[in-house]
């Protein structure tokens, strides 16, 4: 009965949002998500609501929607001041909001990759909001937790699409999910856009017209990136460790083009499946192969227990790791503790607030912040750093579009993101992030190597 009733409550709290429109400093929404309380609903927080939809029945897969509206904190939000959240009136208010979905892993073992990329969308949202919304409208978010689960994610993007004042949808790292929507994407038309997941295959979907653009790595560019660097490490004894998924499997065709244009093959290709309990075999296989660097693909989870048990061998049989950016989304540092310094791991990323040149636009985002997030003091504490930053981007090249195109209609709005010109970013200026035949806005240029500093802080080895 509880839950039932916890249910309606957060369906009129989503009601209210959608139809009517809530004050941003509404004690219902405000000071939402604490960060340390990630993996479940944090203190401020509306319940989420649980429901097993017509279309799951028969499966236990169920989403989990949480309205957001505001920044997270009440009294002193990210970009805003006291006189902007005076200024709200009633009939303001009462015109219906601007919503943004947000699907991705918010509680399970990836979930601090949907932290980033929820906090890269309310600070922008902050910002929209404090420029005066768009046309004329207030900016909110809509969170709804896949939990990794595709089955969820369909479910996700069919409840988003339904409701009217959703113009499109963030999402999250998980390749094998995003895979799964795009048919669903397709049907309902609705963008949706990437800031984490790097599957090559979502924005080369064959759909015309694409109704996905992305704002994060191509693992296109990320198999040639990582080889690359091997091979300047004079390392050509190459090894792949891969989970068998979708995203493992795109970064096979990218690792295997890289070392073939290398007239190179990987001296193993070794998969394993998410909750991969041991790598014991994996990486005896990848000893025995030759090996001089092995190039990993893997989430936190998995990533995890493969560097603490490379950790395991003798130091002067360790083998090196190259690993794509995948286990930056949840608590490796923290969970790989003192194996970190034992083993020579480094990994890809797109962007730094740690870089010695950040723009004008980046340090006010690092202002903003530490303003609104109580875990954080300095650009140090910007966990999962490109999630936050690319969630950021392609939020405010949302906002541009659906100014460019002076409507929210959905169709209009995705013919404007392949129109974009001249937008000055938080990662750089962009002359044309997306074009007809083009929907990743960043280049294999955009990448650098970064590693875990003894703080457990993202700390780049190259220019951002």
């Amino acid at each position: 009965m509880n839950q039932f009733l916890s249910a309606i409550g957060c369906a009129a709290a989503i009601l209210c949002l959608a139809l009517a429109g809530c004050d941003s400093s509404s004690d219902s929404f405000a000071n939402s998500h604490d960060a340390t309380a990630i993996g479940s609903p944090g203190p401020g927080l509306t319940l989420p609501i649980e429901r097993t939809s017509n279309r799951s029945r028969g499966r236990s897969a169920r989403s989990t929607t949480t309205p957001w509206s505001g920044s997270d904190r009440q009294s002193q939000a990210g970009f805003q001041d006291a006189d902007a959240v005076a200024a709200s009136s009633p009939v303001r208010d009462r015109v219906p909001r601007i919503l943004i979905g947000l699907d991705a892993d918010m509680s399970s073992a990836s979930a601090k990759s949907g932290e980033a990329i929820r906090r890269g969308i309310v600070l922008a949202i902050d910002r929209i909001n404090h420029d005066g919304g768009l046309l004329g409208r207030q900016v909110d978010l809509l969170v709804c937790d896949h939990r990794g689960n595709p089955a969820r994610g369909i479910d996700n993007i069919r409840d988003l699409a339904a409701n009217p004042d959703v113009v499109a949808v963030v999402g999250g790292i998980h390749t094998p999910v995003a895979l799964e929507e795009l048919s669903v994407i397709h049907d309902v038309e609705l963008p949706y856009l990437g800031p984490w997941a790097a599957g090559t295959p979502l924005i080369a979907n064959g759909y015309e017209p694409n109704f996905v653009f992305r704002v994060s790595v191509r693992d296109e560019f990320a198999g040639e990136f990582l080889v690359r660097n091997a091979v300047q490490d004079d390392k050509t004894q190459i090894a792949l460790a891969l989970e068998s998924t979708g995203w493992g499997r795109s970064n096979e065709v990218a690792m295997r083009q890289a070392l073939d244009e290398r007239e190179l093959q990987p001296t193993t290709v070794q998969w394993f499946h998410w909750g991969e309990p041991s790598f014991r075999m994996q990486i005896d296989a990848i000893r025995s192969s030759g090996a001089e660097v092995v190039l990993l693909v893997a989430n936190p989870l998995e990533g995890t227990r493969f560097v603490q048990q490379m950790a395991q061998v003798p130091a002067e049989d360790r083998i090196p790791i190259l690993s794509h950016w995948g286990i930056t989304g949840g608590n490796f540092a923290d969970q790989v503790g003192d194996d970190l310094n034992r083993v020579d791991l480094r990994f890809l990323q797109s962007y730094s607030f740690l870089s010695a040149d950040l723009t004008d636009t980046a340090r006010s985002v690092v202002a903003a912040y530490c303003r609104t997030f109580d875990d954080a003091d300095s650009a140090r504490d910007i966990f999962a750093p490109t999630g936050t930053a690319h969630a950021y981007e392609v939020v405010m090249m949302l906002a541009q579009a659906i100014r460019q195109a002076g409507t929210v209609d959905r169709l209009e709005v995705r013919a404007a993101l392949e129109r974009l010109k001249n937008y000055n970013g938080l990662i750089r200026n962009f002359q044309r992030p997306f074009t007809v035949t083009d929907h990743d806005a960043l280049t294999i240029d955009d990448l650098h190597l970064a590693r875990f500093d003894e703080a457990g802080v993202i700390v780049p080895l190259g220019p951002n």
